[in-house]
């Protein structure tokens, strides 16, 4: 079993980080909020009091983290983990982020003599405590290789999209489609509602159906109870459609309704919805169309 200097303990990086432990592999853990790592220090985690601390002596230091910026800071910045990894070890970014900085990253890796991966990953909190993530990694074939046994703890597909950026720019492209549609749905709904139609019927109806996302259908019941706890944020979904649309830009691709999109998520953000789940988007619409 190897060992994994883990940085980022959100809703996401939290239960990623324990099934690492439940594999048995060795873990140190880094969260600015330390009390995030109080019950994986329970189950045999080291708390590390910085990044740097937590990837001394890793074969394996994994990002888990909001922003790019975020993450460029807890790699580089003073204490950062990146300088303290031993040369020829990986750091594997789980963080979504935009291609141009992963493809930044790998560069800044390579020269410091460490492997780079960028391995962000499709699902929420319950596949992540599942251990039945989708890993769209992008990097070398040996780095990937090597990489296998603790992707295999979290996650249960991988998909090998290429070279270094093409599994951040995968990614962006599975997170544009899952705001668009949720946006979608959010505005069928309250069209149907605004026509007459009760809600319970729309959600009898609609999810499950060939117009529906199978994502939309694993939410119906936040619609349902108008509860809407976190599996993914609103706002982490918000920042994902502006880098899909500044990737776009660099690209030269026009994408009038991401652009579209990312506003309507960020009014909802305004609002005050920002922690909560993006299906919250629906809560919005209703209020304010």
């Amino acid at each position: 079993m190897g060992k994994i200097g883990f940085i980022g303990l959100g809703i996401m990086g939290h239960a990623m980080a324990g099934n690492c432990i439940k594999a048995g592999h060795s873990l140190a853990v880094y969260n600015r909020t330390r009390s995030k790592a109080d019950d994986l220090a329970a189950r045999g985690a080291r708390i590390a009091d910085t990044p740097a601390d937590a990837a001394r002596g890793a074969d394996i230091v994994i990002s888990m983290l909001s922003t790019p910026d975020v993450v460029e800071d807890a790699a580089w910045a003073d204490n950062g983990f990146a300088p303290a990894m031993a040369k020829g070890a990986i750091w594997m970014d789980s963080s979504t982020v935009d291609p141009a900085f992963s493809r930044r990253m790998a560069r800044r890796a390579a020269e410091a003599g460490i492997r780079f991966i960028d391995a962000p990953v499709a699902g929420s909190k319950l596949p992540a405590e599942k251990g039945e993530l989708i890993f769209l990694l992008g990097g070398g074939s040996p780095d990937i290789k090597a990489a296998m046994p603790y992707l295999k703890a979290m996650g249960k597909r991988f998909i090998h999209a290429g070279e270094h950026g093409k599994g951040a720019a995968l990614k962006m492209v599975f997170n544009y489609c899952s705001g668009l549609g949720m946006a979608v749905f959010c505005e069928a709904l309250v069209l149907g509602e605004r026509l007459g139609l009760e809600k319970e019927l729309l959600l009898d109806s609609l999810p499950g159906s060939h117009v529906v996302m199978p994502l939309i259908t694993g939410k119906k019941h936040k619609f349902a109870t108008d509860e809407y706890l976190p599996e993914f944020p609103l706002k982490w979904l918000q920042k994902d459609l502006v880098l899909a649309t500044k990737s776009g830009w660099e690209c030269d691709v026009s994408l009038p309704l991401g652009n579209i999109g990312k506003e309507i998520f960020e009014m909802a953000k305004v609002k005050g919805m920002g922690d909560l789940d993006f299906s919250a988007v629906y809560k919005f619409m209703k209020e304010n169309y």
